[in-house]
């Protein structure tokens, strides 16, 4: 009898809690299923636009993924860098394979209405990416073979560069853009056939065992200034190329000018007096500053008109290096630039693609050949020579030119853009694409066979005269590189 009260008491909570729910829950949720049965549902177009936006780009996004890390898995286990695959799958996943078997399931997995979104983080990859470039760039190789490296790397420039030239007088009239002048034409063509991929040419030595010989550090500080020369005149290019006259094109070169002193001379050391003997809250902070400076600079780069990725490169030349912010900048930028937004970068490259116009046309196949031999000729030949010419045995020369010829990531970067400004074709984008890609799978094929060749017959020096000093197995360079 005892138990009788507190009985009482736990049915009427219950009575009370279920009077409440149906009071405060079942009844509003009623008249609100009500309500919304008699409301006009005319705006469907609206609520499909808004109803599964994140749910295609999630499935974009882990297609893109799973496919260039399965081709870049493929490719290594092939001696190749893994970069080649990464390319290699973004064409596949575009119109050229997968939109030619099916269209169907090509637009499922990459729906035309997620490509701004993904072309948005994909200049964000790429802005990250030639930031880690500029980061990688140690002047300091230069210093005691500057000669060398500015001899060789000038000539596997400016060679390749009027060999372009000459091509884009030939081929204006049938692969330029209608309403394209000759000038920004071939100064894109001229660019396209000059440039190295510099952290391409550095994953490659490091796979190839070469990263601190002598050899994989004189192509190292060639492709340096190679690098810095390409930019420059890439950031020149499309000066010419977007403003309205020549006054204006003098307008953006001085900004340019300007924006590079303030780093070097105000940013960099304000930097590196931030760095110094910074404590680790201090370096924990440093990492949002980091990110927020490449943004800055690309941001005013783009807006002098000469493209943000150039911003996000000087703002790399100029970070502080050798101390434990870069490398913790480099560590957390590259996984997340490599993992995820270069992958969106070659799908977005391999959507714009086409490889079917090249099949359409026979003609095309011809001009692809013209560019591969110029590309090939201009850059591996013309630095070989100049290598021999400077008192390097023909093996070593020949190496240095095979990886001076490795065009990779940076190309496709040159390519976007210039398809982005209207003044490469899509079918000329498309044979440049291809180029790229057979200029960075015979690099490892090249250097392996160049490798192998004695240095027999030869009255050149030893290696060693050339960039004295150097031990074959010495840890040339400040770091192996992570991206």
């Amino acid at each position: 009898m005892s138990n009788h009260p507190a009985a009482k008491r736990r049915t009427g909570r219950g009575l009370q809690a279920w009077g409440v729910y149906v009071l405060l829950a079942v009844v509003p949720v009623s008249i609100t299923v009500a309500l919304v049965s008699r409301m006009d549902s005319s705006t469907g177009t609206t609520s499909a636009a808004l109803g599964f936006p994140l749910a295609e780009f999630l499935l974009t996004t882990a297609t893109v993924l799973a496919a260039c890390k399965a081709a870049g898995w493929l490719t290594q286990r092939l001696g190749q860098p893994s970069v080649v695959g990464e390319i290699a799958a973004g064409v596949v996943l575009g119109p050229s394979v997968l939109g030619a078997l099916s269209p169907t399931l090509a637009e499922f997995l990459l729906p035309a209405s997620g490509l701004p979104a993904l072309n948005l983080l994909a200049q964000l990859g790429i802005a990250l990416f030639v930031f880690l470039a500029g980061l990688h760039l140690d002047t300091r190789l230069i210093r005691g073979r500057g000669r060398l490296a500015l001899v060789i790397s000038h000539v596997s420039i400016a060679t390749p560069f009027l060999l372009g030239i000459l091509l884009a007088l030939v081929a204006h009239r049938t692969l330029a853009p209608a309403g394209v002048g000759q000038l920004p034409f071939a100064m894109f063509l001229g660019v396209s056939m000059s440039v190295t991929a510099l952290p391409v040419l550095l994953r490659l030595l490091v796979e190839l065992r070469m990263f601190g010989t002598e050899t994989g550090v004189l192509a190292i500080t060639c492709a340096v200034v190679d690098d810095v020369t390409a930019w420059t005149l890439l950031a020149l290019t499309i000066a010419l190329t977007t403003a309205s006259s020549l006054s204006g094109v003098a307008v953006t070169i001085v900004a340019t000018a300007l924006f590079t002193g303030l780093l070097l001379l105000v940013v960099r050391p304000l930097l590196n007096r931030f760095v110094e003997g910074a404590s680790e809250k201090r370096l924990r902070a440093a990492m949002p500053l980091a990110l927020t400076g490449v943004l800055l600079c690309a941001m005013a780069t783009e807006w002098i008109g000469v493209h943000a990725m150039f911003g996000a490169f000087l703002f790399g030349i100029v970070f502080p290096r050798d101390n434990a912010l870069t490398d913790r900048v480099q560590e957390t930028i590259s996984g997340f630039t490599t993992t995820l937004l270069l992958p969106l970068f070659f799908a977005y490259s391999g959507l714009r693609t086409d490889l079917g116009q090249l099949f359409a046309e026979p003609t095309s196949w011809l001009w692809f050949l013209a560019v591969v031999l110029v590309a090939v000729v201009g850059k591996l030949a013309s630095s070989a020579v100049a290598a021999r010419a400077l008192g390097e045995p023909w093996p070593r020369a020949l190496q240095v030119g095979a990886l001076l010829n490795c065009r990779g990531l940076t190309e496709l970067v040159v390519l976007n853009i210039g398809l982005d400004l209207g003044v490469l074709s899509q079918q000329l984008f498309t044979i440049l694409v291809l180029m790229a890609l057979v200029s960075t799978v015979m690099t490892a094929p090249l250097v392996r066979l160049f490798r192998s060749w004695p240095a027999k017959g030869s009255s050149a020096p030893p290696a060693r005269s050339a960039v004295a000093g150097l031990d074959d197995d010495a840890p040339l360079v400040r770091s192996q590189p992570s991206f």
